[in-house]
């Protein structure tokens, strides 16, 4: 049998002798085919950087120092853009100056030698101009839709949007539509029906008009969060899956959790409760889910909640102090950082200097009294009800608001406080703004045995409450809170009469796209 290794010393030289002429052959090759490489790289025009090799940690494990070295690249924050923003320009002095901006084509009015082309951008519109002869381009290869970077002289002009406009040198195309626009977008107002708009909501939205709306509604959002933050509020963010609803009845989002029975919340109650014990006083703004067969102008089945919870009140009235204040920091806001919006949509921002108030069961006789109307509910406002005391309070008191206090405890959940001096009724309340409930809220029962006491009159069961009441069981602070709907209170700033309208994406009974 042949060995496998040589036996004479002679073959083992002879061996590693070849070994070192293969060695030098391979090195030989390379050598000769990396100076080819560099020749033809040379005569092509094309800059080569010939790297050293990097010796392997098997056959040179003693020189890792001589491995290439790269050049580390960081990120420093923020990139300053050579495209400036409309605010950008404002606060500068670019009279005369080349200044570019970066944006979609809004609409495109075609005078024959001159053209207006308008941008549309995050904050508003700007107006370009397109001189036949001294634009850079040809007009024909610009059309609606379109997102450019346009470069021009900057000029002033009252007319144009912000007071002022480019006279239109260079343009990049970044991207063009695929088909034509299925709206009018450039128009004032869309002349078209609200389930059209629903259907086109991502193309509608860039209408001028509908966009401002939701610029409205940001700021709402804003002023909320500003405000509570100024005043002491720890911001959380609660779970929207769970075992048990804290405003129970059957109008819940029933789903399958992993084999187990779950809902979705129909408010963050529970939670906020259960945080006051940690930081006193705490907000979210967030979605809520309410299985409601509503197909109302004013019921959503998915909307956003705005609820804040406070520890150590003397009363519920503290609660509506509170959110008296917060209507009035954001009305302030509105007027100060929204203006534009507002005079796109033609508002008149309604009056808080000062909210009445008025028990239940004086509202529902005042507006009998006064209107000749007789309501057959005796433990809830009806719709008819509700716009009635708003008109009522308007033309008595000039109020845009009105709070109605002392809800019947029939109609409140287990959690709300009932009044001590009859506990027919309970230390809760609605806020009315113009005739239309927008939020709900009150004093809560802190006491634990007082809170079962409730729970075990209404014969209800505890079960997926055991963390909640816990809360309960190691002591709480009186407190209380509410609930403001986001998208009523829009809607009701704005004018419109159909909560949709001041919805992004609203699901109700028939929708769940887009």
């Amino acid at each position: 049998m042949p060995t496998l290794y040589p036996t004479d010393p002679q073959d083992w030289l002879r061996t590693e002798a070849e070994r070192k002429d293969k060695e030098q052959e391979r090195k030989e090759k390379a050598d000769k085919e990396r100076r080819e490489k560099t020749r033809f790289c040379e005569c092509m025009g094309i800059r080569m950087k010939l790297r050293r090799k990097i010796p392997s940690r098997t056959n040179n494990p003693h020189n890792w120092e001589e491995k290439e070295r790269t050049t580390m690249e960081y990120l420093t924050g923020v990139t300053k853009k050579e495209a400036l923003e409309i605010s950008e320009i404002l606060a500068g002095d670019y009279e005369g100056r080349q200044i570019k901006v970066r944006g979609a084509i809004h609409t495109i009015r075609d005078m024959g030698e001159v053209a207006f082309i308008v941008l549309r951008k995050r904050e508003g519109l700007v107006q370009c101009v397109y001189e036949e002869g001294k634009s850079q381009f040809a007009l024909s290869d610009l059309k609606e839709a379109d997102t450019v970077e346009v470069e021009g002289t900057y000029k002033s002009d009252e007319r144009a949007p912000h007071g002022f406009e480019l006279r239109l040198d260079q343009v990049k195309i970044f991207s063009e539509p695929a088909e034509a626009m299925p709206l009018q977008i450039s128009k004032y107002k869309l002349n078209t029906s609200l389930e059209a708009k629903l259907n086109n909501r991502a193309v509608s939205l860039r209408n001028v008009r509908e966009r401002a709306v939701f610029r409205i509604q940001e700021g709402i959002t804003r002023g909320f969060r500003d405000f509570l933050y100024s005043q002491g509020f720890t911001e959380i963010h609660t779970p929207k899956l769970g075992a048990k609803s804290a405003e129970g009845g059957a109008n819940l989002f029933k789903l399958e959790y992993f084999h187990r029975p779950a809902i979705l919340q129909q408010s963050p109650q529970f939670y906020k409760q259960m945080m006051v014990g940690v930081f006193d006083r705490v907000f979210e703004t967030a979605p809520v889910f309410r299985a409601e067969k509503h197909n109302t102008k004013r019921h959503l089945n998915e909307y956003t909640s705005l609820d804040f919870e406070m520890g150590y009140i003397d009363g519920f009235e503290d609660i509506m102090a509170m959110e008296t204040g917060f209507l009035q920091y954001t009305m302030k806001l509105l007027e100060s950082s929204y203006a534009e919006e507002l005079e796109i949509l033609g508002i008149t921002l309604p009056k808080v200097d000062k909210i009445p108030r008025v028990r239940f069961d004086e509202a529902k006789k005042r507006v009998a009294e006064k209107y000749d109307r007789q309501f057959r509910n005796p433990f809830d406002l009806e719709p008819e009800e509700e716009h009635l005391i708003g008109q009522y309070f308007k033309e008595e008191y000039d109020s845009d608001f009105v709070f109605v206090t002392h809800y019947p405890s029939k109609k409140r959940p287990f959690y709300a406080m009932d009044d001590p001096e009859d506990e027919t009724y309970t230390l809760s309340f609605d806020l009315l703004f113009h005739g239309l409930e927008i939020t709900t809220g009150g004093q809560r029962i802190h006491d634990y045995n007082k809170l079962m006491e409730k729970i075990n009159k209404r014969g209800m069961e505890t079960e997926g409450m055991e963390s909640y009441l816990s809360a309960f069981k190691h002591g709480m602070p009186p407190h209380g809170g509410l609930g403001i709907g986001l998208e009523r209170l829009t809607m009701q700033i704005i004018g419109e009469d159909n909560v949709r309208e001041a919805t992004l994406f609203p699901r109700d009974l028939s929708r769940l796209e887009p």
